[in-house]
């Protein structure tokens, strides 16, 4: 996090605990702040440059997050960053990503 948005971080707080405490109201408990910030950034801001943002438009773009939204990107960004294989050994993927037989015949 650059100084400035580390900066506007330190300055949205109080609103960022209201989304962190609204959603642990519906049940999701393990929310931090910095995962709100992070998505606001990677995800609502990721064409806009809040350093010229008014204060008040950030303040309602986090305010308006809704759990639904926060929680598909989360989904979605875990799944870009898993590693599905990463439980196969060399053999085994071998096997699996080799053409079958049935396919080199024709």
């Amino acid at each position: 996090m650059t100084l400035q948005y580390a900066e506007i971080f330190h300055h949205m707080l109080p609103a960022i605990e209201s989304k962190k405490s609204e959603f642990h109201l519906y049940g999701y408990t393990t929310i931090t702040e910095e995962e709100i910030w992070t998505y606001c950034i990677l995800k609502k801001w990721r064409k806009k440059d809040i350093e010229t943002m008014p204060m008040h438009e950030i303040v309602n773009e986090i305010l308006q997050i809704t759990p639904a939204q926060f929680m598909t990107y989360t989904q979605v960004e875990e799944q870009r960053g898993s590693d599905w294989f990463s439980d196969l050994n060399s053999d085994e993927l071998q096997i699996l990503l080799s053409p079958s037989k049935k396919d080199n015949e024709s």
